[in-house]
């Protein structure tokens, strides 16, 4: 049905754009004025006419409907479910609309009367939904050729209508937009809603200062739980920690690599080491996860387990036992392997940034004498530092916000520790544990994921600040 309205607006607009160009052409054929603008501007504004009315009416429609079936289905709710539970309302009522559309129901059992009355309200909810689908598509079209055909004999050699087509993409750039923004505003105004409700329950201090983190509470009155440790420094130290290795790893590898393709590489090596380069930015990062897991954490503990063996026994023996007690999971590894995904990342923005450096810059080094490498090191690096400190922004923010391969390298757990042979966790890891599987929202252990994604919105806000003052800075140093 949507491909089919679709469709039909197309052709619509596609014959609103024929009859456009006709109708300028008949009004002109005579001899008459020059038209102002071209035949294709006025083929575009009665196109635009006719497809945007009847897009518009059909989303509308398609916003109307959904409300309306909800309530239709809500309105047959059978007195013993009316009796139970908000939540067992909506699931009743979900069933109901999935019965409906031909989708999958909940395990919930019900009883012959119950089922007969979702069966009922089933077709119900079909009847509205073929109802808005077939008028919302015949209003659609009705309203765009209504539209078209206005605009179609509207058209006259005075008509300015590439300014109206030009009005009619503007109007489009500023919702496109002013959708980003309110976007945007969304994002912080839920983050703040629901931080706001955890904050309640838990203070701010103990929140950004306490040393445990063990959100483990029962949701309900009838379970057995703890009372609950929502200090997040643990997790805060776990996120700075991997981040720390990650960029030790990309940083330094990204930038060098980006310096010989962009100063001493050959074209046929640029050809091939860039692609090649690239194509770590397109591995999936369950993949990552899955060879820090299988390969990289397996190796880093049989070295260290290795050379725990040799010391245990000597003067260093306590390093030693330290050292043959590590597991495959630890900081080291999802450090390490985070900081090969990042490596794209930082190269391949060093290397456009490099490039896009004046050649002027570099033929007035070498004319002084410099060398290839002293050009690079006290020339174009400095010259290029704010782009250099962008993609090193970007590839931190990066890794602050991956989540699997933290979740398969580095584990669960959440430890206080600087050590990178230990098991860690990060915000985003527990952001995703603490809102899976089934939760009361209205618990602190469910909000506290809200907490930690504020925290972590503050944090990277701060960073871009940060950088953008000093790339601002050295940008004017240079420029």
């Amino acid at each position: 049905m949507l491909s089919l309205g679709l469709l039909l607006i197309l052709a619509l607009a596609a014959a609103g754009f024929v009859l456009g160009r006709a109708r300028l052409a008949r009004v002109i054929g005579g001899g008459g004025p020059r038209p102002v603008s071209r035949p294709i501007h006025h083929g575009l504004r009665v196109a635009l006419w006719s497809a945007v009315p009847a897009a518009a009416v059909a989303l509308a429609a398609a916003l109307v409907s959904g409300p309306v079936q909800v309530q239709a289905a809500r309105a047959s709710l059978p007195a013993e479910i009316a009796a139970q539970a908000p939540l067992e309302q909506s699931v009743y009522v979900s069933d109901v609309i999935a019965q409906a559309h031909g989708g999958f129901a909940s395990a919930r059992i019900r009883t012959p009367a119950e089922q007969s009355a979702m069966t009922e309200a089933a077709q119900t909810v079909r009847r509205i939904d073929q109802g808005f689908r077939w008028g919302g598509l015949a209003l659609a079209l009705i309203a765009g050729f209504l539209a078209g055909w206005r605009a179609i004999v509207s058209i006259r050699p005075e008509l300015k209508a590439r300014q109206h087509v030009e009005a009619w993409i503007w109007l489009a750039l500023a919702l496109c937009s002013t959708v980003a923004v309110l976007t945007t505003v969304g994002i912080i105004g839920s983050l703040l809603y629901e931080s706001l409700r955890f904050f309640r329950s838990v203070s701010p201090v103990e929140f950004l200062t306490g040393l445990q983190w063990s959100p483990q509470i029962a949701i309900r009155a009838d379970q057995a739980g703890q009372s609950g440790a929502f200090g997040a420094v643990p997790l805060f130290a776990g996120t700075l920690l991997i981040t720390v290795i990650a960029m030790v790893v990309a940083a330094p590898i990204g930038l060098y690599a980006a310096i010989y393709l962009a100063e001493y590489a050959s074209r046929l090596q640029r050809a091939w080491i860039k692609p090649m380069l690239e194509i770590l930015a397109g591995v999936p990062t369950v993949v990552y996860g899955f060879f820090a897991a299988l390969t990289v954490g397996p190796a880093l503990r049989g070295f260290f387990n290795g050379i725990g063996a040799m010391l245990a026994g000597g003067p260093l023996d306590a390093l030693g036992q330290h050292l043959m007690q590590v597991q495959n999971q630890m900081a080291l590894v999802a450090g390490a392997v985070m900081g090969i995904m990042l490596i794209p990342f930082v190269s391949s923005l060093s290397d456009d940034i490099l490039n896009a450096t004046p050649q002027s810059l570099r033929d007035g080094s070498l004319a002084l004498g410099a060398t290839r490498s002293e050009t690079v090191r006290k020339v174009l690096l400095p010259a290029a530092l704010p782009g250099i400190a962008a993609a090193l922004l970007l590839a931190v923010s990066r890794a602050i916000g991956e989540t699997m391969i933290v979740t398969m390298a580095a584990g669960l757990q959440a430890n206080l520790t600087a050590n990178p042979l230990d098991t860690v966790t990060t915000v985003t890891v527990q952001i995703v544990t603490l809102l899976t599987g089934d939760q009361e929202f209205n618990s602190p252990k469910t909000l506290a994921a809200f907490g930690l994604g504020l925290t972590l919105f503050a944090v990277t806000l701060a960073l871009n600040l940060i950088a953008q003052r000093i790339v601002k800075a050295y940008r004017e140093q240079y420029d």
